[in-house]
């Protein structure tokens, strides 16, 4: 028995159309009721109101004493750990697709190469919306307000999903590196932690004592917090954006190239 494979330059079995898109499609569409079914959107709800609570509530008070409008303070950083557990989610994604055999048997389909991991990413990206809608609708409630107008309230919420797709990028290139589930939420959770406690964007730079100053000021998540504070407030200055930017920019390229390496070399077994 001789078998022949379809002759895809023949236009009596190729679908009209743009193949990549059609893909890309069907795969965010699983993506998407996939996490639908395992909770994830709800995680997204939920997990920016317990943030916002746990350290609006006790700290509040004691901000007031300083003169620091806590809401309006503390929003931002609410936001990036909301996407950044995203970014946690899009590893575990990532692996599962491994350990259940998704990304095998999509490499021995006629798929496009970048179509899984851009279809992730969409994944992500629509998680992303979900948790910073969440975190401004609940930070409307505690006080926090965009003074700037609609502009700088656009480039505030820019700005955040495209911290969330460039920790996603990074993320989901190491879920595939990583053999499993909890080997990939230690690898992410802990820096992510790590870096929001000691950053200043739960309290100010005076906050910290003298010797962990100079690393809470300088570290990516305090520039983060601090564009985005300064666009929440309408005033944004370059001074403030720029050493945010390089360091977005240096994460979006090392992480690109993470996901080259992934995507070429890729592991498709435990």
């Amino acid at each position: 028995m001789t078998l022949t494979w379809p002759d895809r330059a023949d236009p009596a079995v190729t679908a009209d159309g743009w193949t990549f898109g059609r893909q890309w499609a069907v795969m965010t569409g699983r993506g998407v009721r996939s996490a639908a079914r395992q909770g994830e959107f709800t995680i997204a709800i939920v997990m920016p109101m317990v943030f916002a609570l746990g350290f609006y509530l006790p700290l509040r008070l004691i901000m007031a004493d300083r003169g620091i409008d806590y809401a309006q303070f503390l929003m931002p950083i609410i936001v990036l750990q909301a996407v950044a557990f995203t970014a946690v989610a899009a590893a575990q994604r990532a692996t599962l697709d491994k350990l259940r055999g998704m990304s095998r048997r999509l490499a021995s389909m006629p798929v496009r190469p970048l179509v899984p991991v851009a279809s992730r990413m969409s994944t992500s990206l629509i998680r992303s919306v979900v948790s910073i809608a969440t975190a401004l609708i609940f930070g409307a409630l505690l006080g926090f307000s965009f003074d700037g107008g609609l502009l700088n309230a656009a480039g505030f919420i820019a700005f955040s999903i495209a911290v969330g797709l460039v920790l996603a990028v990074g993320a989901d290139s190491l879920g595939l590196l990583a053999r499993g589930p909890e080997a990939t939420s230690q690898l992410l959770v802990l820096p992510q932690l790590v870096l929001g406690m000691l950053s200043t964007g739960f309290v100010p730079e005076s906050g910290f004592p003298g010797w962990a100053q100079p690393f809470a000021r300088n570290q990516p998540i305090s520039h983060f917090a601090s564009t985005m504070r300064e666009l929440a407030a309408g005033d944004p200055t370059w001074a403030t954006a720029r050493p945010a930017l390089i360091w977005l920019g240096a994460l979006a390229a090392a992480f690109l190239a993470l996901a080259h390496y992934t995507q070429t070399h890729r592991r498709l077994y435990p």
